[in-house]
């Protein structure tokens, strides 16, 4: 290891923002590789294309690559019968991106987490995991890296054994963990009792990578930012990933990532790159974007900490169905989202305000995006029970197998559920809770099924139930896609399967409105328009490149840029109106969907399309 390269690396930390790579395996599956081929054996059955992509990083600016040695350890190897390569490999990998580095770029040798089930069943001590960290790091060294990136890392435990191999080898180290849901790992460490206890460790750079996109980056950054004086790495993933012919695919633009990429600088990232679903396009950008911008000053972060009121309310019967107005007025419904705690009050806070101004029916999601949130049944009888307000509860195919379906659905008919939005679910990947796992014994469509078998007083195999539910199915349409005959061929197959009324995705575009309101004439079906009022520049970029499923149009985006605070939220009110007004005569129902819970926008927006009917 050269001891002038490395004292050139943490010299240049200090002079300006160092710009990383991104993703190995979102290139070499886009160029063919099968997803399920392990990428490190690639080092040396295809060393030239890894070479190759290697080289693209650093022409597009990297200045850190980083080696394709992630899951390159003794113990993921043996899985693939490679245990014996192991050092091979990891050599190899060095060899591979110190000659693609050449003067212009550092070497970093990537280093993940042991296999979870491996650790969490106790049979490898802290010693023998420490060995097989230092068996990968030492062949790394042999290879020609600068520095260890230890990177993705959920157990801080294990983490900090990592870290324990790499100090005995006297080798610089940058630390990165996973942060998930609410900046957390899956442990439930927040990023600065992380950073409190990696401050001491050893290490020379601590940070975060994969987990969320930008946007979720931000709130990490700042938090260890003030936990620690240590120079800080944020390698966010490219936003969501959009499931596409059985691939995740990732839709923020270059443009977008780079934007978010020098803010997570200005808010004191030393070193900033990209993850999973980010390519030399969005490093190229990054690049430019933080050209000759200096590492920020560190400030502490400020916390604003909401105590919310206890309930109050009154028991209130439930309506028999929300749909009883269809034709004579227009239905509303408004979603708002489960806690991602234990605490119920502000989402009771905001249905009373919505049970006031008399909306039709409260949407709840289930787990949107893959993260964990109280359970919706629960609140929703909750919410039915003091407000009198029907809920519309989502249910997934993600989460139960067709037994706990079963189940989940007869306990919510007992509890006074009666309306039920089917849905498939977005992956668990998306939501990076580290071991969960996708069950998707039935989609939507099979959802929709087993309902109306319900319904019917069967189960779904056909066997005789004691009794039966009365639910209102509903199914969910996404308008936005350029493709529309397909996602209308899927919901005529859901209407067969028993929906009796549909939602849709937000829409942003009266092009899309319009195309979606004309093609809704033949339905036979109520279908409810869904309408986002959108709170700045920040919120409508993050929806369009990292939500799937949600786009939205250039003179939107446009018309928010540089909008935030009470601005933002006052233009992205128009844009919802002015949909609203597009909408006079035509629509018979809408779909309400306020960002982070803010019910005002929603109670402002039923007041306007109450005065469009009425006009």
């Amino acid at each position: 290891m050269d001891l002038q390269r490395r004292q050139r690396f943490f010299q240049l930390l200090t002079e300006r923002v160092v710009v990383g790579d991104g993703a190995m395996g979102t290139l070499l599956y886009s160029r063919g590789i099968a997803p399920d081929t392990p990428c490190e054996r690639l080092n040396l059955i295809d060393p030239d294309l890894i070479y190759l992509i290697h080289r693209e990083y650093v022409e597009a600016g990297a200045q850190l690559i980083e080696t394709n040695t992630f899951r390159a350890n003794a113990l993921c190897l043996s899985t693939l019968g490679l245990a014996g390569e192991t050092r091979r490999i990891n050599r190899e990998g060095a060899r591979l991106a110190r000659k693609a580095a050449g003067e212009e770029a550092f070497v970093a040798g990537s280093v993940g987490p042991l296999p979870r089930a491996a650790t969490e069943a106790g049979v490898l001590v802290s010693a023998r995991r420490e060995e097989i960290f230092r068996e990968q790091m030492e062949a790394l060294i042999e290879g020609g890296v600068d520095l260890i990136l230890l990177e993705t890392f959920a157990s801080l435990e294990e983490l900090e054994i990592a870290v324990g191999a790499g100090v005995s080898l006297n080798v610089p180290l940058i630390a990165q963990m996973a942060f998930f849901e609410g900046g957390t790992t899956r442990e439930g460490f927040t990023a600065e009792s992380a950073a409190r206890r990696l401050d001491r460790s050893g290490i020379a750079v601590l940070g975060a990578n994969c987990g969320s996109g930008p946007h979720g980056m931000l709130g990490v950054v700042k938090s260890l930012s003030a936990a620690t004086d240590l120079p800080l790495s944020i390698f966010p993933n490219s936003g969501f990933p959009q499931r596409l012919e059985g691939r995740s695919v990732y839709l923020a633009s270059p443009e977008y990532f780079a934007a978010r990429g020098r803010e997570l600088a200005e808010n004191g990232a030393s070193l900033v790159g990209g993850c999973c679903g980010t390519t030399p396009e969005h490093i190229r950008a990054l690049a430019a974007a933080v050209d000759g911008l200096k590492p920020a000053l560190r400030y502490p972060a400020r916390r604003l900490v909401i105590v919310s009121r206890p309930p109050e309310g009154l028991k209130k019967t439930v309506e028999a169905t929300f749909l009883d107005d269809w034709g004579r007025r227009p239905v509303v419904t408004v979603e708002l989202d489960p806690p991602r705690g234990l605490d119920p009050a502000r989402v009771m806070n905001a249905a009373r305000l919505l049970a006031a101004k008399g909306v039709a029916a409260i949407n709840l999601a289930e787990n949107p995006l893959a993260r964990i949130r109280m359970g919706n049944i629960a609140l929703g009888s909750r919410i039915q029970e003091e407000t009198g307000i029907p809920v519309i509860i989502h249910v997934t195919g993600r989460d139960r197998n067709l037994i706990g379906l079963h189940s989940e659905m007869m306990g919510a008919w007992l509890l006074g559920i009666r309306n039920v939005l089917a849905v498939t679910g977005d992956p668990t990947s998306m939501g990076g809770e580290a071991g969960a796992s996708d069950v998707f014994d039935v989609t939507s469509l099979g959802l929709l099924r087993l309902l109306s078998s319900l319904n019917e007083g069967r189960t779904f195999f056909g066997a005789e139930l004691q009794g039966r539910t009365r639910f209102t199915l509903g199914a969910a349409l996404n308008p936005n896609l350029a493709d529309l005959d397909d996602q209308w061929r899927r919901l005529e197959k859901k209407i067969e399967a028993g929906a009796s009324f549909v939602q849709t995705q937000p829409v942003f575009c009266e092009k899309v409105l319009d195309r979606l309101l004309k093609r809704a004439r033949s339905l036979k079906v109520p279908l409810l328009l869904g309408i986002m009022p959108l709170v700045g520049e920040r919120n409508a970029e993050f929806l369009h490149n990292e939500v799937p499923g949600i786009t939205i149009p250039d003179p939107v985006r446009e018309r928010l840029k540089g909008k935030s605070g009470e601005e933002g939220v006052r233009e992205g009110l128009a844009v919802a109106r002015e949909l609203i007004d597009a909408a006079r005569g035509r629509a018979g129902g809408f779909y309400l969907i306020p960002p982070f819970g803010r019910v005002e926008p929603a109670l402002e927006l039923i007041d306007h399309i109450r005065s469009v009917a009425a006009g």
